[in-house]
């Protein structure tokens, strides 16, 4: 008798389930679930070439790694985009290379003007990209 009070009971419940779908709600799930195809091959390309420079190539003397940190920090600790605090930031003798995608001709700027505070003018390669 138990069984079937509970049998009847999951009946019941499932058939109160109210919410249907609907157009709209088939049109914003596909809407959420859409995925873009970024091609960045060019990118992938550049950082395969043995001529790049890549966070590898950083030394693991304390010079370079104060300056990177430095950099990094004051970078960080700015209202950027994420993509801006995420630059790569490579220091090997003393020279700076900074690579990455940044939202704004102004943050390029910025960025490279905290790095050459940091490690001097002459030694800084600013090689960041401006995303259209």
């Amino acid at each position: 008798m138990k069984r079937f009070i509970l049998g009847a009971l999951c009946i019941v419940a499932l058939g109160c389930n109210t919410s249907t779908p609907t157009a709209d709600n088939d049109r914003l799930n596909d809407d959420t679930n859409q995925v873009v195809d970024r091609d960045n091959t060019a990118v992938n390309a550049r950082d395969r070439s043995i001529a790049a420079t890549t966070p590898f190539d950083q030394k693991e003397n304390q010079s370079d790694i104060d300056i990177t940190a430095k950099i990094r920090s004051q970078v960080v600790g700015t209202d950027m985009s994420l993509n801006a605090q995420n630059v790569k930031i490579m220091t090997k003798d003393g020279n700076v290379t900074l690579r990455g995608p940044v939202a704004t001709a102004d943050e390029k700027l910025k960025i490279g003007r905290l790095a050459n505070e940091v490690a001097g003018t002459q030694n800084v390669d600013n090689q960041l990209e401006v995303q259209p």
